[in-house]
C-alpha cells in the first residue's frame, strides 16, 4: 500500500473512533446531568457534545486534506486541517460562554441544589479513563503523520480530563453540603477551555496566514551551512499548509559550475532538508556567486 494512502486510513481510523467516543461520552453524561442537576456535569455533556462536532469535522479534514494537489490547489488541501482546528477553536469558545453564564447564575440566584449520586461519580470516572486512552491515540498518530486537526481533537480530549477532574472535586464537596462546590467547579472548567481555546486558536491562525513554524527557519539555516559548496542563501521562504511545509530557498554557487552541477548541487540541499524535516517539500534556486 502507499504510504501516504496508509497515513490518510490511520489517520481516518483514529478520527472515526474518537467520533464513536464522543457519542457515547455525551449522551451519559447529558442523561447523567440531567438526573442529577449537576451543572458541572451538564457542562461537561455540552463540553463532550462540541467535541462531537470537533471530532466529526476533524473526520472529514482528515479525509479530503489528503487529497493530491490539483489545477486549481496547487499546494494540496491541507490546510483544511487547519480551518479544522480554528472552528474546534470557536466551538470551545461557545462552551465556555454558556458555562460561564449559567455558573454565575446559579450563584447569584442560589439556585444550586444538586442531587448526588453514584452515577455521578461514574459517568466522570469513566469519562476520564476514555478521554486519557482517546487523547493518547490521537496525540500518537497527530505526532507521527504531523496532523494540526488530529492534534487538536487530542487538546480537546485532554482538556476534559482536567476539566471532569475539576467536576469530580465540585461533586464531592456537593456530597458534604458545599453545593456551591459545583458552580465554581464549572467556572474552572471554562477557565481551562479557554486556555486551550486561545493556544488552538493561535495555531491554527498562524497556519492560515502562514506564519513559519517557530523554530524552523533557524533548523534549515544550520542544515545549509553546513553543505560547503553553498556560498550564501537568501530570501528563504516558509509556508505550513496542514501537515506539510513548503520551502523556497536562494543559495549561491561558483559562477564557474556549470547548470547541471549548479542543479546537483540544489538537489542536494534539498535532499539534506528534507532527510532533517518531516513532511517538508523544498524548492531551491541557484544563483552565480559574484567574487
Amino acid at each position: 500500500m502507499d504510504p501516504l494512502q496508509s497515513a490518510g486510513e490511520e489517520k481516518r481510523s483514529i478520527a472515526l473512533t474518537s467520533v464513536i467516543a464522543a457519542v457515547f461520552l455525551t449522551g451519559f453524561k447529558l442523561a447523567v446531568g440531567i438526573l442529577t442537576g449537576s451543572l458541572g456535569i451538564l457542562s461537561e455533556a455540552l463540553h463532550s457534545a462540541l467535541d462531537l462536532v470537533a471530532a466529526v469535522i476533524t473526520f472529514f479534514a482528515v479525509k479530503f486534506s489528503d487529497s493530491p494537489p490539483d489545477e486549481e490547489h496547487n499546494f494540496g488541501h491541507g490546510k483544511i486541517e487547519n480551518y479544522s482546528a480554528l472552528v474546534e477553536t470557536l466551538l470551545l469558545v461557545i462552551t465556555c460562554i454558556w458555562v460561564v453564564y449559567e455558573a454565575v447564575r446559579r450563584l447569584v440566584t442560589n439556585e444550586v441544589h444538586i442531587e448526588v449520586t453514584v452515577w455521578s461519580y461514574l459517568v466522570i470516572i469513566f469519562s476520564i479513563v476514555i478521554d486519557f486512552s482517546r487523547s493518547r491515540a490521537l496525540s500518537k498518530v497527530a505526532k507521527k503523520h504531523n496532523s494540526q486537526a488530529l492534534e487538536a481533537d487530542a487538546l480537546h480530549f485532554s482538556t476534559d480530563i482536567w476539566s471532569s477532574s475539576v467536576v469530580l472535586i465540585g461533586l464531592i464537596g456537593a456530597a458534604f453540603n458545599f453545593h456551591y462546590a459545583d458552580p465554581i467547579a464549572a467556572l474552572i472548567v471554562a477557565m481551562i477551555v479557554l486556555s486551550v481555546s486561545y493556544r488552538l486558536g493561535k495555531r491554527s491562525f498562524d497556519a492560515l496566514v502562514d506564519k513559519a513554524p517557530v523554530g524552523l527557519r533557524e533548523g534549515i539555516e544550520e542544515i545549509v551551512k553546513e553543505i560547503l559548496e553553498v556560498k550564501q542563501f537568501h530570501d528563504m521562504k516558509i509556508r505550513e499548509s496542514g501537515p506539510i511545509k513548503f520551502v523556497d530557498l536562494n543559495i549561491h554557487v561558483d559562477k564557474n559550475l556549470t547548470i547541471d552541477q549548479a542543479h546537483e548541487i540544489c538537489h542536494r540541499v534539498e535532499d539534506a532538508i528534507s532527510s532533517k524535516i518531516k513532511n517538508v517539500q523544498v524548492m531551491v534556486h541557484a544563483e552565480p556567486e559574484s567574487h
